[in-house]
């Protein structure tokens, strides 16, 4: 199409969930962050997996269950091996899993904190005349949608809702069709006030001004 500028925009999280634990050093709760550590114990076939977080104010340690009691055959070797190394990417898929972490403990903070690596896909910019944005986030953030656009365009929340009211914003969640997703508001005080922020994969179309 003549004058679409395609862009993506892979959107990492820089801050971990940190769970809320109660610390025997500190004689109360505290904030624990990921350590990017695990501890394998193996008894005989079983094995067990934990992922170490330290508490805040006075590095007291906490295991976060990844395996419990689980038979060595039913883990890939390159699993265990990963495991055993304290792999990066491994550790910190985990690490920034808030819904699993919230399954075990009640309170869990989540930071907006993020980073954007913004690839050009199509398209001259100085020729757009329509932005097209693929936006492929690593793993969940608390971040509002309508906050992320804004201020990676460097444009007022107030200005991306007239651009949805005028239809020159469209957003497409992935396996939603443009008509399912309409024009929704994305600052609108929905119930969880979850539905606004960035899913896995999300799709921007707008006409420049």
């Amino acid at each position: 199409m003549s004058g679409l500028l395609r862009i993506r925009w892979a959107i990492a999280p820089e801050i971990a969930p940190r769970p809320f634990i109660n610390c025997n050093r500190c004689g109360g709760t505290r904030p624990y962050r990921c350590s990017g550590k695990f501890r394998v114990n193996a008894n005989g076939k079983r094995i067990d997996v934990w992922l170490i977080y330290r508490c805040t104010g006075c590095e007291n340690s906490w295991n976060r269950t990844i395996f419990e009691r689980c038979n060595r055959r039913d883990i890939e070797p390159a699993l265990l091996a990963a495991l055993e190394c304290n792999d990066p990417a491994l550790a910190r898929r985990h690490a920034f899993d808030a819904a699993g972490l919230r399954s075990r403990i009640a309170r869990v903070k989540e930071f907006p904190d993020i980073t954007v690596r913004k690839e050009l896909v199509e398209g001259r910019p100085q020729c757009a005349s329509a932005l097209w944005l693929e936006l492929r986030l690593e793993a969940a953030t608390p971040l509002r949608l309508d906050r992320l656009l804004a201020g990676e365009l460097g444009i007022s929340r107030s200005r991306l809702q007239t651009w949805e009211e005028r239809r020159a914003l469209a957003v497409e969640p992935e396996g939603q069709s443009p008509a399912q997703a309409g024009t929704r508001r994305h600052d609108d005080p929905h119930r969880s006030g979850r539905r606004g922020r960035p899913r896995r994969h999300h799709r921007a179309r707008m006409r420049l001004k």
